[in-house]
């Protein structure tokens, strides 16, 4: 029985601190966008810029 006084406090700032942090998150936006981050790994990256193709005039600078 002397359990009981110890377990009913514990549990009782268990929730009290589960309440809390829930309650952060909502405050910081933690659950604002749940669809985003889920498909995030199947898009795919942007393709990546060629470069500018060589004038004639620089290459034959090169070249000499």
């Amino acid at each position: 029985m002397n359990i009981l006084l110890v377990l009913i406090p514990v549990t009782l700032l268990v929730v009290i601190v589960a309440v809390w942090l829930f309650f952060w998150a909502v405050n910081h936006q933690q659950f604002d966008d749940l669809d985003s981050p889920s498909v995030l790994p199947l898009m795919d990256d942007p393709a990546p810029e060629e470069p500018a193709p060589d004038s004639p005039d620089e290459t034959a600078r090169s070249t000499q």
